[in-house]
């Protein structure tokens, strides 16, 4: 029988704590996403963006109780807490740190919803929404995957259930799930790299056009409006010898030596070589091959995301 359920030990992840009566108002003059319609026990995909639009970093946001929190890279944890602290001025915000406070643990594959019952945890179905137990909060990210933040005190026998119920892998697993289901995680290396839409947050629900202002939301729109976007990010597979890097960038034989595009993540495939999230130039797109390094590099072979890239009208 097929291995369907893999267990993993998260330690990139860090998360941020966003606590006090205005924590609603001051992250939603922030963040991409629309946090005032974010209820408790429900989570968001988001970006947090430079006035020119580009992003600082991509993020899960959920909210327990009136306090929100955000999962990122532990890397850029304290950065971005910092920038972010810098515009609370008098606003009854605290922003914290609490990536110790947590132990980040992730279930995916194809059969998750067994390994959780088996671990005596309750089995969230509903995509972001998050269930409290008496030893963790559960996040159900999508069918495959499924986030769960187990109290440092709890951690351990947490653990020791849900390797006995998945089977443990290391966190690349995790990476490659995340990958297939086309989220992307922004990093140091592509900080300021992308616009929101071109690493797709628009369709992932991370961008909403009918809140408010927040910085680069004007660039942000005007792409979504007019028509401007001439980069997406795409899901491939490349058979290099060694794993591609964010912001690795990629080549087309059409642009004449420019760059058309770069790595947004990678990890190890399952069948050999690496499957990459990537944002390329839309007019390579199908035209041309894309390539790692060079013009002369492993060629992408584009696989299909699980949502659409385009809409037929701006919404």
């Amino acid at each position: 029988m097929p291995v369907s359920a893999y267990f993993c030990h998260l330690t990139q992840p860090g998360l941020l704590r966003f606590a006090g009566a205005d924590a609603q108002g001051f992250l939603q003059g922030q963040l991409s996403c629309d946090v005032a319609a974010l209820q408790p026990l429900q989570a968001t995909y988001g970006s947090y963006s430079t006035p020119k639009g580009r992003m600082l970093a991509s993020f899960l946001l959920w909210r327990v109780g009136a306090d929100y929190f955000m999962q990122l890279p532990r890397a850029l944890c304290e950065p971005i807490r910092k920038r972010l602290s810098m515009y609370v001025l008098r606003s009854k915000v605290q922003v914290t740190e609490v990536s110790e406070t947590y132990i980040p643990l992730g279930l995916c594959g194809d059969h998750i919803d067994a390994a959780l019952q088996s671990a005596g945890l309750p089995v969230a179905t509903a995509p972001l929404k998050l269930i409290e137990s008496s030893n963790a909060l559960l996040l159900r990210l999508d069918a495959g995957r499924c986030l769960i933040l187990a109290a440092i005190e709890q951690a351990d026998p947490l653990k020791t259930a849900l390797a006995t119920a998945a089977t443990p892998a290391a966190e690349s697993v995790w990476d490659l799930a995340t990958i297939h289901a086309g989220i992307p995680i922004i990093t140091a290396a592509t900080q300021e790299a992308f616009v929101p839409q071109m690493a797709n947050l628009d369709r992932i629900g991370g961008v909403s056009f009918s809140k408010g202002c927040y910085p680069g939301q004007e660039i942000v729109a005007r792409m979504h409006y007019l028509g401007k976007l001439k980069q997406r990010m795409v899901l491939a597979h490349v058979d290099s010898a060694t794993l591609p890097q964010p912001a690795q960038k990629l080549y087309s034989s059409d642009l004449d030596g420019q760059s058309s595009g770069a790595i947004v993540n990678a990890a190890p495939a399952a069948t050999g070589g690496f499957d990459v999230l990537a944002v390329v130039h839309t007019s390579s797109l199908g035209a041309v091959a894309v390539k790692l390094d060079s013009v002369e590099g492993p060629e992408l072979q584009l696989l299909t995301l699980h949502y659409p890239l385009e809409t037929n009208s701006p919404s």
